[in-house]
């Protein structure tokens, strides 16, 4: 297929590559020269300097990038993807937004006789890097049939789950659990350090039972060895975890848990951590006076 993918940072440069292993005819832009014309000269295919050079005969526009606002401005701005690609081209926008800006683009596709496929990933850089990445989508069904093999060559698992913003909203109740389930395995490190504890040898064995998950297995090890460059980011957690609290409030759903770790992944931007990845919350424990102790923030 031909295929347009914009956003080359930590996901979309090894998406990008393995749709260009796959043979897929590919072509790319990214707003930062310099990471384009890297992965031009590792894969051996010309960077666009434009979106509308980019996408302008493309099948399918896959777009990895920030926040809301970057995706409006790249789908729907002048000259942007929408302005651009072929009547009848499906955008896949693997990017995670809110839910709410999901369902404006897959409006926004269908007034110019596109389809938007809303379909945040889950697996890291680890994930992207490997292609072993999860996609949860939402859109239109036909659609999601003819992207198939696109997912398929960055990706062991894509499922839609209903209509536009179904992929968004997915993509929250992955961030719900993973926040809780870090903050946990941190609470856990910190008790047992400041026990005395084996604490290699006390997750070697818990790891083996109901406690047992891909975090654990993941970054228990570089927590205890006080590393924490090996995945996602705090400040892109805050700000998927806001899209999250903001859906909550709109629906009146009660996420105490999740608000109290968005306090915590505050505390870690203030000690001068927003690049770390989000295991750094045993580095809010371990700041903490003993005070603090009985869980306030």
């Amino acid at each position: 297929m031909k295929v347009a993918f914009i956003g080359l940072g930590t996901m979309g440069y090894p998406m990008a590559g393995h749709l260009c292993r796959a043979g897929h005819s590919v072509s790319v832009f990214n707003r930062s020269v310099e990471k384009a014309q890297k992965w031009s000269a590792e894969f051996g295919v010309d960077a666009s300097e434009t979106i509308t050079e980019a996408v302008v005969d493309a099948e399918v526009v896959a777009v990895c990038l920030g926040a809301d606002e970057d995706v409006r401005a790249v789908l729907c701005g002048k000259q942007g993807v929408f302005d651009s690609m072929p009547v009848n081209g499906i955008v896949v926008d693997h990017s995670t937004t809110s839910a709410g800006l999901a369902r404006d683009m897959a409006e926004a596709a269908q007034e110019r006789q596109l389809h938007f496929i809303d379909a945040p990933v889950s697996g890291g850089q680890a994930g992207a890097e490997k292609g072993c990445l999860t996609v949860m989508a939402g859109g239109d069904s036909t659609a999601f049939n003819a992207i198939e093999p696109v997912l398929a060559t960055y990706a062991t698992r894509f499922q839609l789950l209903g209509p536009a913003g179904s992929g968004q909203l997915a993509k929250m109740v992955n961030q719900i659990c993973i926040a809780g389930l870090l903050q946990g395995l941190a609470e856990g490190v910190h008790f047992g350090e400041q026990a005395g504890l084996d604490m290699p040898a006390v997750i070697d064995v818990i790891s083996g039972g109901a406690a047992q998950s891909w975090q654990m297995d993941n970054r228990a090890k570089t927590m205890l060895a006080n590393e924490f460059d090996f995945g996602f980011a705090v400040d892109w957690m805050r700000k998927d975890i806001g899209y999250v609290l903001d859906e909550a409030r709109k629906r009146k759903i009660n996420l105490p848990v999740t608000a109290l770790v968005d306090q915590f992944y505050t505390q870690v931007q203030n000690l001068g951590g927003g690049r770390k990845d989000t295991s750094s919350l045993l580095l809010a424990l371990q700041s903490s006076r003993p005070d603090q102790c009985d869980g306030k923030v």
